[in-house]
């Protein structure tokens, strides 16, 4: 048996019966998108064929700017914090998102206090939160303080100007903001899990773990995929607490790909490898979310 597809007619005359007025509010927000977003993407990705200070035209120099890249100490210093970054910054935020998320699920007396507690960091911009964390990091403040009034003074020191612990000060900060809106979007995948599954597993003397992992984990596929995207994107997105706290300093030590590209193209105005930079921060966005997403498509064929 044949399906039966609508004649090209009647799907002309079905456009036409739509109300202007409903493709003048389609239009404008695409008009927006395809201005605010895509040109200037796609401009970046011809930028960066070019060396461009921002006045005159632009002369192309081809794949000049990528070799000079992967030449440059600091590049490959911001891309390798990057990564520590990205999987540091995902892994605690969805490790710690999800734990709280189970914690607070179940209905009980102040749990609402507790969620709300939990993600009113998120309400804050991230340039608040930086400088809020800098304060907590000076050398007399309140880390440093607590430390020595539980008598680890020998473990105080100034997080910020140490070359060796400035990006995971950072982290923290980061990390700390971000675990609140990981724990509501666990927590409304959870909301949808259907819980006489698990009540079925309890009773067959199934343990907490086995049934987390067995039943609940796997309802929360669909919740994963967003969490990873979101954390992904957000991670290589990562500038303004950076900037705020560090600056990329001390010695690029806590330098990221995006505070690297700030620099190059508004404060030394070379804005062809400032783009170049840009489009090794998409590609690796994309090389991420597709690798994780193909997985998950596996997974769920299997």
């Amino acid at each position: 048996m044949t399906a039966v597809t609508a004649p090209p007619r009647r799907r002309r005359a079905g456009l036409r019966a739509v109300p202007k007025v409903v493709w003048v509010f389609l239009l404008i927000p695409a008009a927006v998108e395809i201005g605010m977003v895509f040109w200037p993407a796609v401009n970046s990705f011809y930028l960066s064929l070019t060396e461009w200070n921002g006045l005159g035209a632009a002369q192309p120099v081809g794949l000049e700017n990528f070799r000079n890249l992967f030449a440059d100490d600091i590049f490959r210093d911001a891309l390798w914090n990057n990564v520590l970054w990205a999987v540091g910054f995902g892994g605690l935020s969805v490790l710690g998102g999800l734990g709280l998320a189970i914690a607070l699920n179940r209905p009980r007396r102040g749990v609402g206090l507790y969620r709300s507690a939990i993600y009113l960091p998120m309400v804050f911009s991230l340039a608040v939160t930086g400088l809020f964390w800098r304060v907590q990091y000076q050398p007399d403040g309140t880390i440093n303080t607590l430390l020595g009034a539980i008598g680890l003074e020998s473990v105080e020191r100034q997080w910020l100007a140490d070359p060796d612990t400035a990006l995971w000060a950072v982290l923290v900060a980061a990390v700390w903001r971000q675990v609140g809106y990981v724990m509501v979007l666990y927590l409304a995948g959870l909301k949808s899990t259907d819980p006489s599954l698990d009540d079925a597993a309890a009773t067959d003397g199934a343990g907490a773990w086995q049934r987390f992992r067995y039943v609940t984990w796997p309802q929360l596929r669909g919740v994963n995929t967003v969490v990873f995207a979101v954390t992904v994107i957000d991670s290589l997105r990562t500038f303004d607490i950076v900037w705020a706290m560090t600056q990329g300093g001390p010695y690029h030590s806590s330098e990221l790909l995006s505070t690297y590209m700030f620099q190059q193209g508004f404060t030394f105005l070379n804005l062809g490898y400032a783009s170049a930079i840009a489009v090794v921060i998409f590609a690796l966005a994309l090389v991420f979310i597709i690798t994780y997403l193909v997985r998950a498509t596996k997974e769920e064929a299997a």
